[in-house]
């Protein structure tokens, strides 16, 4: 009795902690610009269904995409083996489902192999990220904690699923010693290869498997919470955000409504214009909390896996962009926003913004707006729209933007055309 209160207080934590964390992230996506992304709702299932849970961007790079569906099939299905485990350790049963027979048989030899898919596909990232070194798991924005999150993800799932095989070997053990509360039951593949390598003792045996079944459940629940903190909250948002993906072309840039309305105005007498709204008129994005609840949603999404960057032709030639620490930087700042309002009750102004604190000019002047890292991304991540988004807040709010950039914008207005001589010339250059 005394274990079985001792796992629910554990339990009932863990959930309740990670729903405390989780509505602080639902807030902070919440502090977004509002944009309708209900619509074409089939479309959209089938996008998530592709991308979020059939990958298919990721089969661009074939050998890691077909890992990480180890790791990812294995993982996910893996923890459906959490309801008995829950169930056993609230009630203080053994295997509770083992009444189904051949088909709970068939399931534990599943999940035995599985996590052994999990177990090597996880090493052999380890081994890309720290002896191959990859080079897109690097980069300015890769400082030491991102660089150790990615490695922290790896050994605790490394650990996990060692936990779960030596729980099922010491199991499978203490069934063939026929010991009492260990009835036959599952099907052992794997697992049965450590046998010689367990005691014979019984006592020993059973204390081999109480404790790789609490490391394994309190690890799981471990890991739930560290989801909040970590890159792999993209295991969760993924589904969501490839949901709301952008479904125009990629090439069109949306137009910006305020704009709109005043040109509509100026051409079309007959025009009404809609009421003022009570919220200030901002051309672009400054802070994060100009940027819409989307591109918040992207950059809580980003798996930090830099398929974007080393895709980026600005970043190939050397310049300053990188997409991903676009993203990366759009979460930092969220989040500290975040932070300052569960500090104070309401955002305080703390003489910080996403543009020039976090992501600086020649950033995002650097960018060509080839759409190369929106393509990349394995989760439909748009880091060109907060890059347009600054850019439209320094262009139209502050007029400030290179020179080259200000006389193409000119040639525009006076000439119809981003050169320097009139839209009748633009032909002449067939007569030489």
């Amino acid at each position: 009795m005394i274990s079985q209160v001792i796992f629910a207080l554990l339990f009932i934590g863990a959930v309740v902690l990670f729903s405390i964390n989780a509505r602080k992230i639902y807030r902070n996506i919440k502090l977004g610009r509002k944009e309708d992304r209900s619509d074409r709702p089939a479309e959209r299932l089938k996008t998530m269904a592709l991308v979020a849970l059939g990958q298919k961007k990721m089969f661009k790079r074939p050998i890691p995409a077909l890992l990480h569906l180890f790791v990812y099939l294995g993982f996910v299905i893996i923890n459906i083996e959490m309801l008995e485990i829950v169930i056993d350790g609230l009630f203080g049963t053994h295997r509770v489902f083992s009444g189904l027979g051949t088909f709970y048989n068939f399931l534990i030899a599943s999940f035995e192999w599985l996590a052994l898919s999990v177990l090597v596909g996880c090493l052999i990232f380890l081994a890309r990220r720290n002896i191959i070194r990859v080079r897109r798991f690097f980069g300015v924005e890769m400082t030491t904690w991102p660089r150790t999150d990615a490695n922290l993800i790896l050994i605790m799932e490394v650990l996990l699923m060692s936990a779960f095989l030596l729980m099922n070997a010491a199991d499978y053990k203490l069934q063939q010693a026929g010991a009492d509360h260990y009835n036959q039951a599952g099907s052992f593949p794997v697992s049965s290869l450590l046998l010689n390598v367990l005691p014979e003792n019984i006592d020993s045996l059973i204390l081999i498997e109480r404790a790789a079944w609490w490391f394994h459940i309190i690890g799981v629940l471990a890991f739930l919470n560290y989801l909040v903190v970590s890159k792999h909250l993209h295991i969760l948002l993924a589904f969501p955000n490839t949901y709301f993906s952008k479904l125009v072309p990629k090439g069109k840039f949306p137009l910006m409504e305020s704009v709109t309305t005043e040109v509509k105005a100026m051409m079309d007498p007959s025009f009404t214009p809609p009421p003022p709204s009570d919220e200030p008129v901002r051309f672009g994005s400054r802070d994060a909390t100009d940027l819409s609840w989307k591109s918040l949603l992207d950059a809580y999404t980003c798996t930090e896996c830099g398929r974007c960057t080393s895709a980026c032709p600005a970043n190939m030639t050397g310049k300053l962009l990188s997409p991903r620490k676009i993203v990366m930087d759009t979460r930092d700042r969220i989040t500290e926003i975040g932070k300052n309002i569960d500090q104070n009750g309401e955002f305080k102004p703390d003489e910080k913004t996403l543009l020039d604190d976090y992501i600086t000019r020649e950033e995002i002047w650097a960018c060509t707006t080839c759409n190369a890292c929106v393509e990349a991304c394995p989760v439909n991540i748009d880091p060109l729209k907060i890059i347009m988004e600054l850019r439209q807040y320094a262009v139209m709010e502050e007029s400030q933007a290179p020179a080259p950039i200000n006389a193409m914008l000119a040639n525009v207005e006076n000439n119809g055309a981003p050169w320097k001589y009139s839209a009748a010339d633009r032909a002449n250059w067939r007569q030489q």
